[in-house]
């Protein structure tokens, strides 16, 4: 056991998350070249030939620059392996991201030094505060002109209502950019115009009560940086680890992806301020991967088609605690039977690497034969303990398919299922109708151009969105409730999903209380268990 607790105490797990643009695929790329596992930089909206960022692989995003899933990647960096979860920055895939912030212990929350908080920051942060994990702040694009540092701040902590506490501190910003002055250690970190896309450029460092320090910043940028130290050993709060590892306080660092300006010194002290794999919530208690011997995991999200020339599944599982051998046997909980894990790999976006050992905290891939289920657990525990279910949340668009050639039937149905189990839409039927229809429901709108998109390349079917009115669905928590016997308002559409669970969607927020009233008893849940 102690060889295991030694490779899981060197585990990093964290989710990157940010509005879109802020620079997250950047930074994430970043990181992997001080890893050394890339050589250099995709640029995300390079020209039709050039390169895509690592870590988006399918066809639509890099058509339109964007990352709408989320990917797994993997790197050892100064005696840690790191698993960076790198997850879509557009709202409407926000899905995927809240189901990979299940699988992370902590997250590196990027921000825009020209904007400050925006809208999709708002929403991550939340998800990230409920589950009280640490977050780490990287103030990106220092390069461009930036908002007043002590402004974005003051951003953070009053949008977010966290506390922050900066590591480092820029010095200028824009043309006038120098670097940033590390607190601690009282250096200022001065950084030459890298040659970008390639890895470290030259740092040099210098206390800054140096008389260098002066003559390379420039006295006027220094007496500046003195003045807004003073004010920020006053002002800010002070470094307390316990904080950070409750998700009450989050250290801030400044810098600029782009240019590689302040992602190592990022790096480094984000690695000594983390923790190994953290114990998780399961209905046998805290299962604590330095405590539990056995091996276990949960599926946090499953992709059909990653690689065209495989068209197969891959359900991407964290592993929890224990060692991870491949082609072993283990406890399907929620299927209720052994399955055999094969062809186990690790993934660098759509580059596969197949691997004979996994350890808690890390992220793999194993081959799903159309088993598997987001929220479902793994084991070889004799106790068959299940991990809490991961939340379903509540679509906000709702559409009715229609094929242009109901000939390929079969393909429909085999396409729209597998889209479905993978989390990105969610599909509905119609109540005793007897009519086969299908309702599909996205978080967001750019959602039902990845299911066209998807159905046409991978199962060569064509279909038709027609748009409905609903924005409202309830999940009846009644067990073995009669739906014909509900009775609720004109508005409402009685509905089932795939489970056989029965839904109800309404065009109107006062249509689910007015509802409620008519049905006594009736209990309606927003958030559905996978």
């Amino acid at each position: 056991m102690s060889d295991i607790r030694n490779e899981i105490k060197k585990r990093r797990t964290f989710a990157i998350i940010s509005h879109p643009d802020a620079g997250k695929t950047t930074l994430t790329e970043k990181f992997l070249l001080y890893g050394g596992v890339i050589n250099t930089a995709g640029s995300v909206k390079g020209k039709a030939t050039a390169k895509h960022a690592v870590s988006d692989w399918m066809e639509i995003e890099k058509e339109r620059g964007i990352s709408v899933t989320s990917s797994v990647l993997q790197f050892n960096y100064d005696g840690y392996c790191i698993n960076i979860l790198d997850t879509p920055g557009h709202q409407d895939f926000s899905e995927d991201t809240y189901r990979t912030l299940m699988a992370a212990d902590s997250a590196v929350m990027v921000i825009d030094a020209s904007k400050g908080v925006e809208a999709q920051t708002r929403k991550l942060f939340k998800v990230c505060a409920m589950r009280h994990i640490p977050i780490f702040t990287f103030i990106n694009k220092m390069d461009r002109d930036a908002k007043d540092t002590f402004d974005l701040l003051d951003d953070i902590e009053k949008e977010l209502g966290i506390p922050t506490c900066p590591v480092n501190w820029p010095i200028g910003s824009g043309k006038a950019f120098k670097g940033v002055y590390s607190r601690k250690e009282r250096e200022v970190d001065l950084f030459s115009d890298t040659r970008k896309g390639t890895t470290t450029g030259e740092v040099k460092k210098v206390a800054v009560d140096s008389p260098e320090a002066g003559s390379l910043i420039g006295e006027e940028a220094k007496a500046l940086l003195e003045e807004e130290i003073e004010l920020l050993d006053g002002a800010s709060a002070e470094f307390d680890q316990d904080l950070v590892d409750q998700g009450k306080l989050s250290p801030v660092f400044f810098g600029s992806a782009l240019t590689n300006f302040g992602v190592e010194t990022f790096l480094q002290h984000f690695l000594t301020m983390t923790t190994s794999p953290l114990p998780r919530m399961s209905d046998h208690g805290e299962i604590d991967p330095m405590e539990e011997e056995d091996f276990s995991a949960f599926v946090f999200k499953i992709q059909a088609n990653m690689n065209k020339a495989h068209r197969d599944r891959i359900a991407f599982m964290r592993i929890c605690s224990g060692e991870f051998d491949a082609g072993m046997t283990v406890w399907h909980v929620q299927g209720g039977k052994d399955v055999r894990l094969s062809q186990p790999q690790q993934m660098m976006a759509s580059e596969r690497k197949i691997i004979d050992k996994a350890y808690a905290g890390d992220v793999i891939g194993v081959f799903d034969p159309g088993i598997f289920s987001i929220g479902d657990t793994l084991t070889t525990s004799k106790d068959r303990f299940a991990y809490e279910g991961i939340p379903t949340f509540a679509p906000e668009h709702f559409a009715r398919v229609r094929q242009v050639d109901t000939m390929k039937r079969k393909q429909f149905v085999k396409g729209i299922n597998q889209i479905a189990q993978e989390g990105a839409i969610q599909i509905f039927q119609e109540y005793n109708t007897g009519m086969e229809e299908i309702i599909v429901g996205v978080v967001g709108v750019l959602q039902f151009d990845v299911l066209k998109y998807r159905l046409q390349n991978e199962y060569n079917v064509e279909i038709i969105l027609e748009n409905l009115p609903y924005e409202h669905i309830r999940w009846i928590e009644n067990e073995n409730i009669d739906l014909d016997h509900v009775s609720g308002t004109s508005d409402m559409k009685k509905i089932k999903d795939l489970k056989d669970r029965p839904l109800l969607l309404f065009v109107h927020e006062w249509s689910i209380r007015m509802t409620q009233e008519r049905n006594e008893g009736l209990i309606l849940a927003e958030f559905g268990r996978s």
